[in-house]
């Protein structure tokens, strides 16, 4: 039996997707809203394959070594179980109720993997780190002082995922004292962004299969593209009153996703949306159109060049960000893990 292939190459961007917005040589055009110089030029056309992954970006370190057991998940569970529903979509088949809770899963999974998605938390986290761990230690001492007062066995529950976290906690003791206090480090990184994906995909966001949902057209002569942060969840107040935060189970919020040039999957929670297959007007189109180059976090896709997309989306022209950025991923891996073996070589008496 041949060995199985390690795959460090994570597409965030899967090609099951990008493959519905290729011409008609299979090529993308790609469109950088962050490049080093002003003369790059503002299109490259490339293959689904070559765009929207990043070395090693899920791999992890379990029991010593590298495993890629969190890009085979995203595979099985939503991208593969996801293909024939997509084709079903964007060809104007019937979809059975179990192609929409793919294609539904597909969209979660989509919103949480991609690098957009770990750029914009990972300051809420580290804000939010000291005192989640702190409020969860005193509630842990809480219990052991009532357990041990009671004289009863204390019940241990493990959170789901929990060997996913990069936390350690130790018992501080100074010599020659019966007493001392807990020491939680949690590390704000790749362990916790897979804690979230596993944590979310398998549990909050699953009220996304209680909306309902249809499949729009753009007006006739206009396309839809897409990018690396393809969903949207649009809190819209106003012509130029809005944000991408939305909530996945609050009321009005809009979530869009294209499925190809020509079919965007759509719904507003807590609304009726269009009959599928309705076509936008000319207005409307080009709104969601801005929306969409508006929300790609580092490339735009279309199925040609799209003369819109740079109006709707200047690009940034910056060497030191565009460097910068490429050798963060470039070392994502080796200081994501290197952190972690860090974490668990620190002094301390494990609890």
């Amino acid at each position: 039996m041949a060995e199985r292939q390690f795959r460090s190459d994570n597409h965030y961007t899967p090609c099951v997707y990008l493959k519905r917005f290729v011409d008609t040589d299979g090529r993308l055009s790609t469109y950088r809203t962050l490049v080093s110089r002003a003369t790059v030029p503002l299109w490259k056309r490339n293959s689904a394959k070559s765009v929207g992954y990043l070395s090693h970006l899920y791999t992890r370190i379990a029991a010593g070594h590298e495993t890629d057991e969190i890009e085979r998940w995203l595979d099985h569970e939503f991208e593969t179980p996801a293909a024939e529903p997509l084709e079903k979509a964007t060809s104007g088949s019937k979809l059975t109720q179990n192609d929409w809770i793919h294609l539904i899963r597909f969209v979660a999974a989509q919103i949480v993997r991609t690098p957009a998605y770990f750029v914009k938390n990972v300051e809420r986290w580290q804000r939010d780190a000291s005192s989640l761990l702190d409020s969860t230690l005193q509630d842990s001492v809480k219990k052991l002082e009532t357990a041990k007062a009671s004289g009863q066995a204390l019940e241990v529950s493990t959170l789901p995922y929990s060997d996913y976290l990069p936390l350690r906690v130790t018992a501080q003791i100074q010599p020659g004292q019966s007493m001392g206090h807990l020491k939680g480090t949690l590390l704000v990184g790749r362990g916790l962004w897979l804690f979230n994906i596993r944590h979310l995909l398998s549990g909050s966001l699953k009220v996304l299969n209680d909306h309902r949902w249809s499949i729009l057209a753009p007006c006739e002569g206009l396309n839809w593209f897409t990018s690396d942060d393809p969903v949207i969840r649009l809190n819209y107040r106003s012509e130029g009153n809005y944000d991408f935060r939305g909530g996945c189970g609050v009321p009005g919020v809009e979530i869009l996703l294209p499925l190809s040039p020509q079919h965007l999957l759509y719904t507003q929670i807590g609304n009726r949306p269009p009959a599928r297959g309705d076509r936008l007007s000319r207005e409307k189109t080009e709104e969601i159109r801005r929306l969409i180059a508006e929300h790609a976090h580092r490339l735009v896709f279309a199925k040609s060049q799209d003369e819109k997309i740079p109006t709707f989306r200047p690009r940034i022209v910056s060497e030191a960000l565009f460097r910068s950025e490429e050798q963060q991923w470039r070392k994502w891996h080796a200081e994501q893990t290197a952190a972690e073996q860090r974490l668990m070589g620190a002094t301390g008496t494990d609890l």
